[in-house]
């Protein structure tokens, strides 16, 4: 199962309600949704987003539209909850153009989970699934010429994953440059992503804010001035590959660096999700993916909601490492002073150029 582009809390409660399910045989029928349960559905969904979405006037908006598809009979005949779940959710992204923002059916019932009410054995279940995508940690590579590698996949909690992230920038801090995939990187927590990032920095480094609506407070993010095991460091070439389908976190951190000129982006244009979501029930068997903050850069002041990140290198993206690996060693032949490992990486970067003709 892959990172979805759901926060990781909406993953978890995913995981941990279709456990429940599962383990009952067999489950129960599921019972068709009334109209009443429509209506109270719609009620709490607007009234939750009226108190906590980002936007209040954007909020405001969806009420309006929604309402006037309630009143136009537009929810009448569906009896499914999946079928209404993904109605409500097509009509909210129309108004809001939110790609965060959804609605979830769960015919067993929904459950708010949060860090503070897991039981031991829902830890368990937390553990174990993350485990099974180390994660989010895909693939790290030493290429030829002394190039890094490394896909990762999504951003979990930094308390669960960062020991599998310290072990991965680690292994890779000895490279000469370092190509980081995110192609297919669908977000996560920004905690994990100023973990991950405190590696390619060799000082504190503001890299990003959330705005939370409710308070009317401002998180920052910074790099740590300590990390365990050892940096990459803030000075050897790094290159970031993205795909039209890399999200939320996944975007977060190719904007950060490169606002911030710490990295080449090359592939495709992001998917363009810059609000921090969380689950939130609305009903019994019924819950929101409520996006309640926004990111800002402390370097544009703003972020790539709507629009993703441009890439500086725009290139397909299964194109996009083939440019980043030839784009390293050209780095790496013109900064090192090793006459050998010169000519070394400059045949071997003349055979590839053969290779392609």
């Amino acid at each position: 199962m892959r990172i979805l582009s759901l926060s990781a809390w909406a993953i978890l409660l995913i995981v941990l309600l279709g456990k429940q399910s599962s383990a009952q045989k067999p489950a129960p029928p599921e019972k068709p949704i009334t109209a009443e349960e429509r209506s109270a559905v719609i009620d709490s969904v607007l009234a939750k987003l009226n108190v906590m979405y980002v936007f209040p006037e954007t909020a405001k908006k969806m009420e309006t539209a929604v309402r006037a598809r309630a009143a136009q009979k537009e929810y009448d005949s569906l009896e499914n909850g999946q079928e209404f779940a993904r109605k409500l959710t097509a009509d909210l992204r129309e108004e809001s153009q939110d790609k965060h923002l959804s609605v979830m059916f769960f015919p067993q019932g929904a459950r708010e989970i949060s860090p503070e009410n897991l039981s031991e054995q829902e830890k368990a279940a937390q553990r174990e699934y993350l485990q099974k995508i180390n994660f989010g940690f895909e693939k790290g590579e030493r290429m030829q010429g002394n190039v890094g590698y490394l896909q990762i996949d999504g951003f979990v909690p930094a308390g669960l994953g960062s020991e599998t992230a310290s072990a991965a920038m680690s292994f890779v801090a000895n490279a000469d440059a370092l190509i980081i995939d995110l192609r297919k990187n669908r977000g996560g927590e920004p905690e994990m992503v100023a973990y991950v990032l405190s590696y390619l920095f060799d000082e504190p480094t503001h890299v990003n804010d959330m705005y939370h609506r409710q308070g009317e407070r401002t998180q920052q993010w910074w790099t740590l001035s300590h990390v365990p095991g050892r940096r990459y460091g803030g000075k050897k070439p790094v290159f970031v590959l993205t795909s039209s389908k890399t999200f939320s976190g996944g975007e977060e951190f190719a904007y950060d660096l490169k606002n911030l000129k710490r990295a080449t982006i090359i592939g495709e244009k992001t998917k363009g999700g810059a609000h921090d979501s969380r689950p939130v029930k609305v009903s019994d068997r019924f819950m929101i993916e409520l996006p309640f903050a926004r990111a800002i850069s402390p370097i544009t002041q703003t972020n790539w909601e709507g629009i993703g990140v441009e890439p500086d290198i725009a290139k397909p993206a299964d194109q996009a490492l083939d440019v980043a690996y030839r784009m390293a060693i050209e780095k790496i032949i013109s900064t090192t002073n090793n006459a050998r490992q010169k000519e070394q990486l400059q045949k071997m970067l003349e055979a590839s150029q053969e290779k392609e003709k």
